[in-house]
């Protein structure tokens, strides 16, 4: 029995004939070798089961390249956050402020001075670019900067408790983005979970009755993604900072969010932390996230006591988590707008996102509606909910007017999937048997964007 797969071509005659003929103008053979070569593998493996196909060459040309045009064009694309959801986890978090563009355009561009005194002339480091305004603006001794909240808690623990336990309350134990847990987080480290307390009360007491020889730190962990009500307790940042100075150990706060601001101010609960309370609540090391609240770049910061940081800083695990000169620079330029609050409010998109009136974002959603000309789509806005997202507060709820959509003739979850595969690419929610668009999440600049979006999905 003749074996099929003997029937298709080589890729040498392929590439030599005709329907190949425009891709040799754009591509290089190399490129066009290995593309080609994994359409025939696919092909042999579909006649290795049987399956009857004939080899079209045009076809596989077209194939090959689409294949090339996607692999040009990238995965890793803007987006339109239509969500109402400020920090979204899975579309980036905090979009950044245009300074902080600006500062990474211009140590992009050329040399920079990363590890460079160029008042000296000699070696400099990396950790002195965003110390000064981290101390200035949260009242910290020292300040530190790697490349998420999960190395600096990772960082922290395996510099002072690695080979030593840690306490922490269970009701703290939580899982985080991605499916990564706490306790997995302490074993990485190098150190002894030592859990405490129950999962929804745990007092000082729970605590004193752990210390011992082996205790290396006493951990706390605001659970940013979730949150517990009922009848419960937990101790306070103050308790266990004094706890741990009496047992001469290290008091590790994890706050999570980086929020600098007062959560009135940004309408957030009053249970959001922020490092200037934990400070001065008497923790000789908080870590936070900078690509959350605060609405920089993603990298990890931790703060507090000058010689605990220092240990850190010479811990060799340090240099593996360290952050580049581009992080670097658009951390520093976001900080520097914070040195004058009203324009950090006024300049930093999720600061910006979060303060935003439901009015404004009402007579947008209303505008729009307006804007979008076609007979076939039934638009009303409605009353709802933004979220902040990123783990961060979780039990906020900022009021916000929803644009909903439905198409005639045509099911909800297919305009979602039209609005959010086409280019640009408009990512939705589906509410009330609706596309829910939230447009405290769009800047404002891009609502013809949207309205064009709309439009094209059920007409083109």
């Amino acid at each position: 029995m003749t074996d099929a797969r003997r029937s298709i071509p080589s890729v040498d005659r392929l590439l030599s004939g005709d329907a190949f003929a425009a891709l040799h103008q754009q591509w290089s053979r190399p490129l066009l070798v290995s593309m080609l070569q994994d359409e025939l593998a696919a092909l042999r493996a579909r006649m290795q089961h049987g399956a009857a196909v004939e080899v079209d060459e045009a076809a596989l040309a077209e194939r090959v390249s689409r294949s090339l045009e996607s692999l040009a064009a990238g995965s890793l694309v803007p987006v339109i956050n239509a969500t109402g959801v400020v920090l979204h986890t899975n579309l980036g978090r905090a979009p950044l402020a245009d300074a902080a563009l600006a500062a990474m355009t211009a140590v992009a561009r050329g040399y920079s001075t990363l590890e460079y005194d160029a008042d000296s002339g000699a070696r400099g480091s990396r950790y002195t670019h965003c110390r000064a305004l981290l101390r200035r603006l949260t009242g910290a001794e020292d300040a530190l900067v790697v490349n998420n909240n999960a190395a600096a808690l990772v960082l922290a623990l395996n510099t002072h408790a690695r080979g030593l336990d840690a306490i922490v309350s269970r009701g703290e134990l939580v899982e985080i983005g991605g499916a990564f847990r706490i306790p997995e987080i302490m074993a990485r480290s190098g150190t002894h979970l030592r859990e405490v307390g129950a999962t929804n009360r745990t007092h000082i007491e729970d605590y004193r009755a752990a210390l011992g020889e082996a205790t290396g730190a006493v951990l706390k962990v605001h659970p940013s993604n979730f949150e517990m009500s009922g009848y419960t307790a937990e101790t306070g940042a103050a308790e266990l900072a004094a706890l741990a100075a009496d047992a001469r150990v290290a008091f590790i706060h994890d706050i999570g969010s980086g929020l600098l601001m007062e959560p009135a101010d940004l309408g957030l609960p009053a249970g959001e932390p922020t490092p200037q309370a934990s400070i001065r609540a008497g923790a000789g090391i908080i870590t936070m996230s900078g690509d959350k609240l605060l609405g920089g770049p993603q990298c990890g910061i931790v703060l507090g006591s000058a010689d605990l940081l220092e240990r850190m800083r010479r811990n060799p695990l340090c240099r593996a988590l360290r952050v580049d000169k581009l992080t670097l620079a658009a951390l520093a330029a976001t900080l520097r707008l914070y040195l004058e609050p009203a324009r950090a409010r006024r300049e930093i998109p999720v600061l910006r996102m979060l303060t935003i009136p439901q009015a404004d974002i009402e007579r947008r959603a209303v505008a729009l509606a307006a804007q979008c000309d076609t007979p076939v789509l039934r638009m009303r806005v409605a009353s709802g909910l933004s979220a902040v997202g990123g783990g961060a507060a979780a039990g906020a709820a900022l009021p916000t007017s929803l644009l909903l959509v439905q198409c005639e003739g045509m099911a909800v979850h297919e305009l979602e999937a039209r609005l959010r595969t086409r280019t640009p690419h408009v990512i939705t929610r589906i509410s009330d048997d609706a596309v829910a668009l939230d447009l405290r999440t769009v800047p404002p600049d891009d609502d013809p964007l949207v309205r064009d979006a709309l439009v094209q999905a059920v007409t083109a």
